[in-house]
């Protein structure tokens, strides 16, 4: 079975590397990415594949800039895009770096959240880092597997596709035990972040801990959790499901690595200054803003089925200045 799930991800691997032709056209001779350097991506060593360990992924600057965001002075936003046309709009904005939403990925496939494969979660990831010129974080879930081998595969799969980093989160995916017996949760982070520090540019590695969305209430083991997380290697804490001001506080005075909160719960109106004055390094969204988008097409059909009206079209953003945003994205220097 081991020897399996290395086949898998590596063939996904090629698969994400050679599938995305906006990637491929921002880099030289057509390819998706350069082989240079030393590596220690275990997919190939699997293989025995001659030289395969004097190799690695060039991912330019963008996980140096990605670090230096994470840990300048004051609190910075995050946005997560769904697709192509969201990441340059966010862009184009204003914003520093973005995020993927894999419940957002799974809306655009017209699937449910936690049921897109591997090799289409990596076609999603290799197509927004092409979509612009900021850093991409990506949202991974549990990585590709249970095992600490195979998280360190997906850091590998990840840098393969351009990414600046990644969350990895400690839910296993099984409603009958959501959660990952502590010594292994650990094992993960560490066999991750050992595999970013082989890395020659930066890779900001997220740790999320997943309990308080799962009943596990107790925040001294959510704290708890996130401190092994931080001594395993992890360069951001992440424990969705914080609702109040007092316990990110509590969380952010607890733990010595910047701290995520995401913003994607109803009827928790935080500001970002009211985050930054509890210790909040970064904001994220979440899936808020696909459901926005995808809230306002279902009320729109909703509209044109029940009362016959077109009301709807009030809303919509003028045509001229969406194409406009287009505009100045094509127009950037990369």
């Amino acid at each position: 079975r081991s020897m399996m799930n290395r086949i898998k991800v590596f063939l996904i691997l090629l698969l994400a590397t050679f599938a995305s032709p906006a990637l491929a056209a921002k880099l030289p001779g057509g390819w998706p990415v350069q082989i240079v350097g030393e590596s220690s991506i275990s997919l190939c060593n699997s293989f025995r594949i001659k030289g395969c360990d004097k190799w690695e992924l060039q991912m330019g600057n963008t996980g140096r800039a990605f670090r230096a965001l994470n840990e300048q002075t004051g609190t910075f936003v995050i946005p997560n895009p769904w697709d192509v046309g969201s990441a340059r709009i966010l862009a184009v904005m204003g914003f520093k770096a973005l995020a993927t939403t894999s419940s957002g990925m799974a809306f655009v496939l017209g699937l449910p959240d936690g049921a897109v494969p591997p090799e289409l979660v990596l076609k999603h990831c290799g197509d927004i880092v092409a979509a612009t010129s900021l850093p991409v974080s990506a949202d991974l879930e549990r990585g590709f597997g249970d095992s600490p081998e195979s998280v360190a595969e997906t850091i590998a799969a990840a840098v393969a596709v351009g990414l600046a980093g990644c969350s990895i989160e400690d839910c296993t995916g099984n409603r009958d035990a959501p959660i990952y017996d502590k010594t292994l949760a650990i094992e993960r982070i560490q066999a991750a972040s050992e595999h970013c520090r082989r890395l020659s540019d930066d890779f900001v590695l997220t740790a999320r801990c997943e309990n308080l969305l799962w009943g596990r209430s107790d925040l001294d083991e959510v704290i708890a959790m996130l401190q092994a997380y931080a001594a395993a290697g992890a360069d951001v804490l992440y424990a969705p499901g914080l609702h109040s001001l007092d316990t990110i506080r509590e969380v952010c005075a607890a733990v010595n690595k910047p701290v995520n909160v995401v913003i994607e719960m109803p009827g928790k109106p935080f500001s970002v200054a009211d985050l930054e004055r509890v210790g909040v390094k970064r904001i994220s969204v979440g899936a808020v803003l696909a459901r926005l988008a995808y809230g306002s097409l279902v009320n729109s059909a909703r509209e044109m089925l029940g009362t016959g009206t077109f009301q709807f079209a009030e809303k919509a953003i003028n045509y001229n200045e969406l194409e406009d945003l287009f505009r100045q994205q094509s127009t950037r220097p990369s």
